[in-house]
């Protein structure tokens, strides 16, 4: 994957968020009365600028496209002629202010909606949760699991995939020892363990419970190959039986994708058999960073026969009422466990290097967009519920800090004073900067230790 690959699809990814923001503020403005002076996508000099509509609003495309904003008038910052001045931001009633400020980030979650409605409504592959055999000792292991098992529900909660499984896992297993599961075969299971530990929420944090992804053995031939992957470049086709690496006999896929795993930008010399043929080549894996980890990938999947599928993969698939429903249960879900996540992080019961920076989010926009549109769609609505929720928090110079000046305002009876604002601005500005070296600092080391 290109570095240009990658940037392109980070700008879209971050376009359509911050537009999808920024008009949700515009749009409450004007419903409002205020009249909006700038749209702004980015930071920074104009690149491109036009005015349209009745008010000439000025609609820019900025140097840094790394956020947005939009200019309102406003009576602080300049004079403002007397006959536009009953639609200053500053005139309009706090409850107007509120719905303003509040329409941003309710955006966001409007766009997370809309678009788990639209991935329900089309149907999400998903694979099916179902567990492996629970390492020995582990509290799935002594609670009598076996490798087949599919869980239901924990504490309640549906869990209609394995990917819904860890996301409920995390939730209920970093606060509580206490976890009931609900096998498709009617039995009801406890789990007695200690409080998950969340170093890295991307790596395995269920094998400590004994959960497992169930990975039935997969025989070692090529049923895809990626058309700008290492396989394809080092001559691999569909149908090719892997057979031996570096000498040593390989017997699964399993066995297949370790050994590449661990080459990152190592040849390895490749026998195998095509058309009952034996031959040999060499391929050289490309160096991915994984979960703070490098490893190699050959841009190649596994033929699996049909019946294995079956077996293993569901789709979750909803109506169209049905799918805006469950849609808008996800989004509640995730903002929640954003949250709870970022919660703990200043309790130090989660770590901070689970903080990601733009780095990061540029390198997952890039991958998403090659696994193809679901997969890009579904990273789309994920980061705009954190967008969401980031900006809702009490931060001066988010919304959550304005909003906290407008809620003081409307149990006082007064406006905030400049004062405090200006020194609200101040250390907004120092807790911002915090986030963002935390957040670009643990970029910067996946980035080294990769």
């Amino acid at each position: 994957m290109s570095l240009l690959h990658t940037i392109l699809w980070f700008l879209i990814a971050i376009g359509i968020l911050v537009v999808v923001h920024e008009f949700g503020h515009y749009l409450a403005a004007r419903w409002a009365g205020v009249k909006v002076l700038r749209f702004s996508v980015g930071f920074g000099k104009p690149l491109l600028s036009r005015r349209f509509g009745r008010d000439q609003t000025e609609w820019t495309l900025s140097a840094l496209p790394l956020g947005g904003y939009v200019k309102m008038l406003d009576e602080r910052e300049g004079e403002v002629p007397a006959a536009d001045a009953h639609r200053s931001f500053n005139r309009a009633s706090v409850w107007r202010r509120i719905g303003i400020v509040l329409a941003g980030p309710a955006a966001n979650f409007l766009l997370a909606i809309v678009f788990y409605w639209a991935l329900l409504l089309n149907g999400l592959p998903a694979l099916k949760p179902i567990i492996g055999e629970p390492p020995a000792g582990t509290p799935a292991a002594q609670a009598g699991l076996v490798a087949g098992d599919e869980i239901r529900r924990v504490n309640g909660t549906d869990t209609p995939s394995f990917q819904d499984l860890r996301l409920t896992l995390l939730r209920v297993g970093v606060a509580s020892e206490a976890i009931t599961l609900e096998l498709t075969d009617g039995r009801r299971v406890r789990l007695d363990a200690q409080p998950m530990q969340t170093e890295n929420l991307e790596q395995d944090n269920l094998r400590p419970l004994g959960i497992v992804r169930y990975d039935p053995v997969i025989a070692p031939v090529i049923g895809q190959v990626l058309a700008d992957g290492a396989a394809a470049r080092a001559g691999m086709q569909t149908g090719d039986r892997l057979l031996a690496a570096n000498g040593e006999t390989v017997d699964t896929w399993q066995g297949w994708v370790q050994v590449v795993r661990q080459h990152p930008a190592q040849a390895l010399r490749i026998e195998f058999e095509r058309q009952g043929q034996r031959s040999e080549l060499t391929v050289v894996p490309d160096a991915v960073d994984e979960a703070g980890e490098r490893v190699g990938k050959i841009g190649a999947g596994p033929q699996v026969d049909d019946s294995v599928l079956a077996m293993l993969m569901t789709e979750v698939r909803y109506g169209p009422l049905d799918a805006l429903w469950h849609g808008a249960i996800r989004t509640w879900d995730m903002s929640v466990f954003t949250l709870e996540m970022m919660g703990r992080m200043v309790l130090g019961q989660v770590s901070w290097k689970n903080l990601s920076g733009p780095l990061t989010i540029a390198d997952y926009a890039g991958q998403s967009a090659t696994l193809g549109w679901i997969s890009f769609v579904s990273f789309l609505a994920l980061v705009s519920v954190s967008l969401g929720v980031l900006n809702l928090l009490p931060i001066p110079l988010l919304d959550g800090g304005h909003l906290m000046y407008y809620v003081a305002e409307v149990l006082t009876g007064r406006p905030v004073s400049e004062r405090v604002m200006e020194m609200g601005a101040r250390i907004g500005m120092v807790l911002l900067l915090m986030l963002m070296s935390f957040a670009l600092f643990n970029d910067l080391q996946r980035l080294i230790s990769g």
